[in-house]
């Protein structure tokens, strides 16, 4: 049976700074899940627990205080309405909140990609190498890898936009040569030990828009993906309600790129 785009496991809201759009509420993200057939929505704003060492003045204030203000989130027939977060992995390889804290949401996206955050997640001599793609690259491999090294509960983790365009958002031919220098080989590696493990695997609304402009480059780390056996789920991104409009045309798009089945869904368990 073809997969069936049932749901989106990452929204953000006006609590995330990079949003801050008073329409993207709660409400709103609600209607949407309603206009598109979907069971069940996460909101998942930016967080880095108070508790974790190592904010920057952007993630201070993105406490737990600050982005459980959205509870208790609204529930209607035939929706379920989760309450995640979106954590970040820094260049030590060390995530924004304690493992003692995951008990508190339904689910948990973690971003290996965020490249652009000189200085957190990358080393500002790397950020302006003139080798830089090569060592992104590099980095592709190690955090993920490093990220799938820690004792964490992978049942309720979902690895976000792994073809992110943030690897290197300088130019389009930038990014894809960073992917393009990542191994069909490293792929294979880390993503069985991901689907080992049981964490799922984001097809995110943006790495969609970058499918869109070259399939095969950037479809090819999902095809892997699939064959080492590792489950999907789906995440607009959405930091605005336009980008709500056009999730679900993406999602079909990536469904049948991608060749996905219903036995290829992750279940936030």
């Amino acid at each position: 049976m073809k997969y069936v785009v049932d749901h989106d496991y990452h929204i953000h809201t006006q609590l995330s700074p990079c949003s801050s759009d008073p329409e993207q509420n709660a409400e709103r993200l609600l209607r949407y899940a309603k206009e598109n057939g979907f069971k069940r929505i996460c909101v998942t704003d930016h967080y880095w627990d108070a508790q974790t060492e190592g904010a920057t003045n952007w993630y201070r204030p993105l406490d737990f205080e600050c982005i459980s203000s959205i509870c208790p989130l609204p529930q209607t027939e035939g929706v379920e309405f989760l309450f995640g977060a979106e954590t970040e992995f820094n260049k030590e390889f060390r995530i924004g909140m304690p493992v003692s804290r995951f008990d508190s949401f339904d689910f948990v996206i973690i971003p290996t990609t965020h490249l652009h955050i000189t200085g957190l997640t990358i080393e500002p001599e790397d950020a302006t190498s003139e080798d830089t793609n090569r060592i992104r690259a590099e980095l592709w491999v190690k955090r993920l890898d490093a990220l799938l090294d820690l004792d964490l509960p992978f049942h309720k983790i979902g690895i976000a936009h792994p073809a992110c365009r943030l690897i290197n958002k300088k130019s389009t031919e930038d990014y894809l040569d960073v992917l393009t220098r990542i191994s069909s080989n490293d792929m294979e590696r880390l993503f069985a030990k991901a689907a080992k493990l049981g964490c799922g695997i984001e097809i995110n609304q943006s790495d969609v828009n970058q499918m869109m402009i070259a399939p095969d480059e950037v479809s090819r780390m999902f095809k892997i993906a699939k064959n080492m056996g590792c489950k999907f789920y789906l995440g607009s991104d959405a930091h605005h309600p336009k980008a709500l409009d056009s999730a679900k045309e993406r999602f079909e798009y990536a469904v049948d790129l991608l060749c996905l089945e219903e036995s290829d869904k992750f279940f936030i368990s």
